[in-house]
């Protein structure tokens, strides 16, 4: 890297540095504020408090990372302007695209830094929020019982089965006095397990269900055969093992979950898990996936529209870039949301719905960089009466 690109980014990284401290901070105090009464009533710690931060930190980073990088690349830049170093740089022999490679560069960097936060970390803040939480107020072991899903019914689409769990636990492949219907094509039953307990033994592929008993039913919903009791007496004879049983627990579950909160691992087997759902049922799942790794690359694009309208050649278009770039983000936003929502509403597919404000942004940041590497104005705010 020759000297003048340190030297450029040099000027860049102190304010970037200043943004995301400073916008860190306040994103914490509001928090702080509205968790302060659960601190206190809860007789919080520090490393307990330390731990909530930790675990929300990801999701802070990730919002503040685009408008840090928006305003330090403004100030930077328009610093260097009003010194009338840019043009000097200029007259040096170097183009503007060039001048700004460093700055790309760096952007792209924040934009992988964010993807990986985005990849696992940050979705799973809010979870670990509400356990958090609930761990300073209530204690350990009232948080196990939040864990809890009670009363949790689904239907396997694939093997007309339905389950009803009485307690589940997530990511814990056990679920506690359960009863499994196997329906015909009609949705009639054609036989149904209970069971105190049933186990998946994920290496195996196999469930096993612990003191239950099987009952089968005729055409008329009347019992018929023998009914299979396993219920009573200790060791193996208290067990049952079904191996064709295609149904995992995260499947089971999966009908509660909200796509807002996986992670891309966690989005990509809902959608292996229950690629028979109906498309209108799986889009939010499917955009917020796109949207993974959508989101970060706003880091990158808003680098096209900060560096062009940040270099003036007029102290009097200072503020007029400024303004216009605040404006461009923010419309950024609004469009965003809008696509995501109607990416989960099925009214486009997922990648268009996750990656169409990206490309507006860029494509309006490259246009205003040709105009200003061009030396041309795109548009004059004037407030002189003509």
């Amino acid at each position: 890297m020759r000297i003048l690109d340190r030297y450029i980014l040099r000027s860049f990284l102190e304010p970037f540095a200043l943004c995301v401290i400073g916008f860190l901070g306040i994103l914490i105090i509001f928090d702080l504020n509205d968790n302060l009464s659960d601190f206190i009533v809860g007789g919080a710690t520090i490393r307990k408090i330390g731990i909530y931060y930790a675990h929300q930190i990801p999701h802070f980073i990730l919002l503040c990372m685009p408008v840090g990088l928006l305003l330090a690349l403004l100030y930077s830049l328009s610093k260097l302007s009003r010194s009338n170093e840019i043009i000097s740089m200029l007259t040096a022999g170097r183009s503007v695209p060039r001048l700004l490679i460093p700055l790309f560069i760096f952007c792209a960097g924040v934009a992988v830094f964010c993807g990986w936060l985005n990849y696992e970390l940050a979705p799973r803040a809010e979870a670990a929020r509400k356990e958090d939480i609930g761990r300073i107020r209530f204690g350990e072991a009232e948080v196990e019982k939040y864990r809890l899903v009670v009363g949790h019914l689904a239907m396997d689409r694939l093997t007309h089965r339905l389950w009803f769990a009485g307690v589940s636990r997530p990511n814990v492949n056990i679920l506690d006095h359960v009863h499994i219907t196997q329906l015909d094509e009609a949705g009639q039953p054609v036989a149904r397990w209970y069971a105190q307990e049933a186990f998946y033994d994920g290496r195996t592929q196999r469930w096993l269900l612990n003191r239950g008993r099987q009952v089968c039913y005729d055409a008329s919903g009347n019992v018929s055969g023998t009914i299979e009791d396993w219920s009573q007496g200790y060791g193996p004879e208290t067990s049952r093992a079904f191996s064709r049983w295609s149904e995992t627990p995260f499947r089971i579950a999966s009908s509660r979950m909200d796509s807002e909160r996986l992670s891309v691992p966690e989005l990509r087997e809902y959608l292996a898990s229950n690629a028979d759902f109906p498309v209108p049922q799986l889009a939010p799942f499917r955009t917020h996936l796109q949207h993974r790794w959508a989101l970060p690359f706003t880091c990158f694009a808003v680098a096209f529209i900060a560096a062009p309208l940040g270099i003036v050649y007029s102290r009097r278009a200072v503020l007029a870039s400024v303004a216009a770039s605040i404006l461009i983000f923010f419309v950024f936003l609004f469009t965003m949301f809008f696509f995501l929502a109607l990416g989960k509403g099925n009214h486009v597919s997922p990648m268009v719905a996750a990656w169409t404000p990206n490309a507006i942004l860029l494509a309006v940041g490259s246009y205003l960089l040709y105009l200003r590497s061009t030396n041309r104005e795109a548009f004059k705010i004037s407030f002189r009466k003509k």
